[in-house]
């Protein structure tokens, strides 16, 4: 199955010169959103992971089904104030400006293998953010997955020395 027939591209959104990569024609056919789930699950499987983890909010759709075919848990990643109970947080840079992600403080014990999940790899910084928070706590990020990966922004420098799998490349 070519999953890259179930990602609708969208010239010049949300600005000019942009091409957006809709996943939402991949979940809305089940057989290609089970094919690319199967997938993230063999790859983590092979890494033995404790926890899956997914920065908001695609990072859910992406790491939530891979976590319960696993049988593990799923700990979100979330922007400020958004998470009920004691968190962590790390700040990182964008391009103009800042953006903090959070966690909570409890969602990964010491030594945890985690696998990080998202929708797309850009410029890395999400992810990045996301690795310090797992490591802040004391886990072990042994992958992170991604269905696409969008390899003209360069984010897999970002995290150069992790594991990584993605299913499309644009």
């Amino acid at each position: 199955m070519n999953l890259k027939d179930y990602i609708a591209s969208i010239p010049d959104y949300p600005s000019k010169g942009i091409v957006f990569r809709d996943i939402s024609p991949l979940m809305a056919d089940g057989e290609a959103y089970r094919a690319a789930t199967k997938q993230i699950v063999d790859y983590a499987q092979e890494k033995e992971i404790d926890m899956v983890v997914g920065p908001e909010a695609r990072g859910f759709i992406v790491g939530c089904p891979v976590a319960f075919e696993l049988g593990v848990g799923f700990a979100p990643v979330r922007k400020p104030g958004k998470l009920p109970r004691k968190t962590i947080s790390v700040s990182y840079d964008l391009e103009y400006g800042s953006d903090t992600l959070t966690l909570h403080e409890d969602a990964i014990k010491p030594g945890q293998k985690v696998l990080i999940c998202d929708d797309l790899l850009a410029t890395g910084g999400t992810i990045k953010a996301t690795i310090e928070l797992v490591e802040k706590l004391g886990g072990v990020v042994v992958g992170c997955a991604f269905l696409i990966e969008l390899q003209d922004l360069h984010g897999r420098d970002k995290i150069e020395g992790y594991d990584m799998l993605t299913l499309m490349e644009y």
